[in-house]
This record gives structure tokens, sequence and C-alpha cells, in this order.
């Protein structure tokens, strides 16, 4: 669903990350004197300001909202001292579940960082998107710029892995915290931290050389973008007027900044056990999330120039838990360990060498650098020449070194304040949504439908009788193939009968499949939803209904026609 940002007085985009999320801004005229003029939120901490606020919610005993990022951080820290919690719920990290829940509906449910208690999910992402809109109202105000919500183009970054039902869920829960449908577009993070780069200098893409421009006609590269949650890979090649063409179909998975975090505490579970963590986790929630925190703090200013590296850990409360369960000190803990000679125990801190430290980057390290070969070894990508890294995660010493080290050939690009690519990218997207010139369908759909029965032709099990004609049932019809280049706007058009007298309504079975053309709809194929089809008055014959399937945006459409009369027909895709 494209918007045309003109008739809008600013464009906002919302980057609702794994670990932290922001916003920035720019005006309409802003955008026509200087594209670059992007305003970004700063949000307080304890000793400093930063551009992203962690994805953290904190909620009263009525799941009413309390707040949001360090504020929903710190008041939650301050209920736990003054062990006033019991009642509230605090969700953390939380966007992940889109990508590792298949079956994402209205009705999923989210645990909250004690596992004890459990909400609404399209609450949660609600809430936390309806806290950062009114914040950016609220700073405009301030400002004395008062914008209406609905004179604002919003423009809220999905991962491009992320399938449908995902992206129609982050979009269903904006427009609930009141951003309109007509007023928003859901953008993917690969391609607005690809359009944020063809406006950079060389002297702001660390890693190029003079000469080297991203906006030269046919420069390919691959975009690289490393979230805290999900690595997000997909390939682009500068085409004429200023746009992009994909041409690689994103591919990822979630070996992003959070995976290391995993494997950190896993390391922990393995040294002290399952029982101490969960213990932590549920009992100590303070000490738990000060961990959390030190973890995070340790990743940031990691220098690969030292030999050693320090975490401080919440050792009262675990050296106690130790002598409960254990019967014994954390120290002998540490020792009578597995990793007692990699680990040692000073005071309230571990020291561990960097080589060990980096051994929890490694299967991540891996699974970026696999994607990236399978990718690159394809024949029709020999005139890639540039990697484009963004994202927080590409900011780590170890990514930048293991991708120079295993793609000597190519450059590597990292732009200044890699981590805001995405966001300030997404700015410019809804400026101008029509960077994006045509796109490379991830998967392959099509819609269920029956056709007439020919026994040398069709599977028997699909044999069926309809109105006292013999049809085969279950045949996927193809609207798009999986790894077709489709422009985007195209409309693939379909045409559907009333098989009954007097119908009122009709269903349409719109189905996904990794399958480039399957046969049946029960070939590795799942139902991605029943657009419903409404009709306003009924009829004696046999209806004819046109449905125009819109593809190659960052959302799937479609737009309906009764054939005798030409009128537009109710339809409505219910992805969840």
């Amino acid at each position: 669903m494209m918007a045309d940002s003109r008739n809008y007085l600013m464009v906002a985009a919302i980057d609702f990350g794994t670990t932290y999320s922001g916003y920035s801004f720019s005006m309409r005229n802003e955008f026509a004197k200087d594209p670059l003029q992007i305003h970004t939120a700063m949000w307080k901490t304890r000793h400093c300001t930063s551009v992203k606020t962690p994805t953290c919610l904190l909620l009263d005993g009525k799941r009413e909202f309390v707040a949001f990022g360090y504020d929903a951080e710190n008041q939650w820290a301050e209920l736990l001292l003054e062990e006033e919690h019991a009642d509230y719920l605090y969700f953390e990290r939380f966007k992940m579940n889109l990508h590792n829940n298949k079956n994402i509906t209205s009705s999923m449910m989210l645990e909250d960082i004690t596992g004890t208690k459990r909400m609404p999910a399209f609450d949660v992402f609600k809430l936390s998107i309806k806290f950062l809109v009114t914040h950016l109202l609220d700073l405009l105000k301030t400002r004395g710029n008062i914008v209406q919500q609905d004179e604002v183009q919003w423009v809220l970054t999905v991962p491009a892995i992320w399938t449908d039902k995902a992206k129609r869920f982050m979009r269903s829960c904006a427009e609930a915290a009141g951003i309109q449908t007509k007023n928003l577009i859901v953008a993917l993070e690969p391609e607005t931290a690809s359009i944020f780069c063809q406006y950079l200098p060389t002297e702001r893409l660390n890693g190029s050389v003079p000469g080297f421009a991203m906006t030269s006609e046919g420069t390919e590269y691959m975009v690289v973008d490393l979230g805290g949650g999900t690595a997000d890979i997909t390939v682009h090649q500068k085409v004429a007027n200023g746009r992009l063409k994909e041409i690689h179909r994103a591919m990822g998975n979630d070996c992003g900044g959070t995976s290391v975090d995993r494997r950190f505490f896993d390391l922990c579970e393995k040294i002290f056990g399952d029982k101490i963590m969960k213990s932590l986790k549920e009992e100590s929630p303070l000490a738990y999330l000060d961990l959390v925190r030190e973890f995070e703090i340790v990743k940031k200013t990691l220098e690969t120039k030292k030999p050693k590296v320090t975490i401080t850990i919440p050792f009262v409360a675990l050296n106690t838990m130790c002598q409960e369960v254990h019967k014994k000190d954390l120290q002998s803990v540490l020792k009578s360990s597995s990793y007692s000679e990699e680990i040692k125990l000073t005071h309230d801190k571990i020291r561990m060498s960097l080589e060990f430290f980096k051994d929890l980057y490694i299967p991540s390290i891996n699974n970026v650098i696999t994607l990236m070969k399978e990718i690159l070894g394809e024949k029709t990508l020999k005139g890639v020449t540039h990697l484009l890294l963004v994202g927080g995660f590409s900011d780590c010493q170890f990514i930048k070194d293991a991708v120079n080290t295993e793609f000597p050939e190519k450059r590597i690009i990292i732009p200044e304040e890699a981590s805001l690519s995405v966001l300030r990218g997404a700015v410019l997207f809804g400026h101008k949504p029509e960077y994006i010139q045509s796109r490379i369908m991830r998967c392959s759909y099509g819609v269920k439908t029956n056709v007439p029965w020919d026994n040398r032709k069709y599977d028997e099990k699909h044999y069926v009788v309809m109105e006292k004609e013999e049809r085969c049932d279950n045949i996927f019809s193809l609207i798009v193939g999986k790894d077709d280049s489709v422009e985007a706007g195209m409309l693939v058009k379909k045409s559907f009968f009333t098989p009954f007298k007097h119908q009122d309504k009709m269903d349409i079975m719109v189905y996904v499949s990794e399958e480039a053309t399957p046969g049946y709809i029960d070939e590795r194929c799942s139902l991605l939803c029943t657009p419903t089809i409404t009709f306003s008055d009924t009829c004696e014959d046999q209806r004819w209904v046109d449905v125009e399937f819109v593809l190659g945006n960052t959302e799937i459409d479609l737009k309906a026609h009764d054939r005798m009369s030409g009128e537009a027909i109710s339809a409505k895709f219910n992805l969840i």
C-alpha cells in the first residue's frame, strides 16, 4: 500500500527493534532542500544520551501502560529494589516472537520477564508503538511545531525476511495504536538502509575508495543488515532515475546480536546450572536485569586489542543461590566446572580471554558468512563488487574481520552510524516510496481453484462433483512464482465465479509455498489467508468477479470488481 507522501507535512519513521527502538523524522520542505536533514530522537540514560531506547515495556497490575524504554528499565529496577514488582508486567526483546512464530494470530500471548504472567502480544506491540507515536508528537509540540497525526506519513520498518503474517501483524498493531491505514507504509529494513546509503558522500562510507559511488547506475552490491534479532540479506542494483532494483530475494535467519546473548546465558547455565539461572530470573529479577545490562555494555564497548574481557556479575545473588542449591560457594562452583581454566572469578567480576569470548560470536558469524557465500555463489551475481554492512551488529569488530577475511576480493562498505541506516533510510522511503523499482518474490503465491476433470492429468484424490459437474479440486492456481522479479505495484488478474445461486459472499483461499510451481495446495503449501468478497446484492445467475492482486510492494493487497457492473466490491486481506 503506497501512499503519496507529498500530501503530508512530514514523514516519521519508527524502527521497532529487537533490542533497541527509536524514531526519526523530517519535514517535507526539509527533504526538498536537503534529504539528509533528518532529525532523530535522543533518549536520556543515567550517564549520557542515546539515539535509541531499549525495546522494553512496563505495565501495571491492570495491564495499563506505565513506561517504555530506559524509563521502563529504571522503573522496573526501582520496583524490584522496593520489592513492589509483584503486580507489574515487564516485557523485553519480544519482537523476535514474530520471527520465530510461524502461526501468528491476533490472540497469541507473550510471557513477561518472570515467565509467570501473560499478555496478548497484540496489546504489548500496540502499546509500545503508541508510546513512540505519542513521544514524537509531544516532542514536536515542545518545539512549537504542532503537527496533527493525520498530517504525518508514518513508516514502520520490518525485516524483509519476515512472513506476510508478521508484517501484517505489525501493521495492525500500528493501526490499533492510532495510525490511520492510509497514513502508514511498512518498509523493509535492508531496503531503507540501502536507500540511505545512496545519499551519503564517499567520506561517510567507511571502506569506500575515491571515485566509488553507490549512486552510479549499474552498481550491484549486497546489503547485509545485521540487527539485534535477525540477519537480513539482499542484493540491489542501481538503475535509471535513481531507483533500486532487487536482484536477489531477501534471505536470512535469527543470527543477529541477541544470538550472542543467548550463548552467554547458555554458558552461565552450564557453569551454575539451569535451576540457578531460572531462580535468578524469577526470584532475583533485579540481579538478572543487571546481568543483561552488563553484557550489553560489554558487547558495545568491546576492545578487540585487549587480551582479556571483564564482565561484572551479580555476585551476592549468585553466590547465595550456589550455596543453597550446590552447598558450595560461587568460586567453588566455577572451579569445579569444565570452564575453570578459561574463566576466572575476581571479586564480583569474571574474566576470560578475548579468544574464549569470541567463541560466543562464532556460530552467528558463521551463519552470516554461510548465507553470504550461498547468495554470492549464484552465477547471476558475478557483478556484485561491494558488500554494504548495516545495522547495530555490523559495528562488531569480530564481524568486520570475518567478512574481510572471507571476501578479500569484495570491498566492504560500512556507513557511519550503521545502526541508524535503517531508520534514516525509512524517512527517505516515506518521502519517496517509488525508490524501489522491483523486488524478487521470496515465495510462490496462488489461490485454490477447481477445473473440469481430466483423468489423464489429475490425481484421483482431488476428484469432486460440484453442481452435477465433474471437477478437480484443490488446484494451486499461480499468482506469482518464487524468485520472479516483480515491478512495484504490478497487478495480476484472476477471475472467479459463484458456483451457487444467491451467494452474498465469496471466500478466496490464498496459499503460499516454498516451491516454484506446486500443482496442488497440499504440496508443501500453507494457507496464507482467506479474503472474503462481500456482495451488496445477490443474483440467480453465475456471477463472475475479477480480482486484481497488487504485488511487488512491501505488502500484498487486492482489489475486486463485479464483471457485469464494473463496480468495486468490498474485499479485505485477513492475514491475522
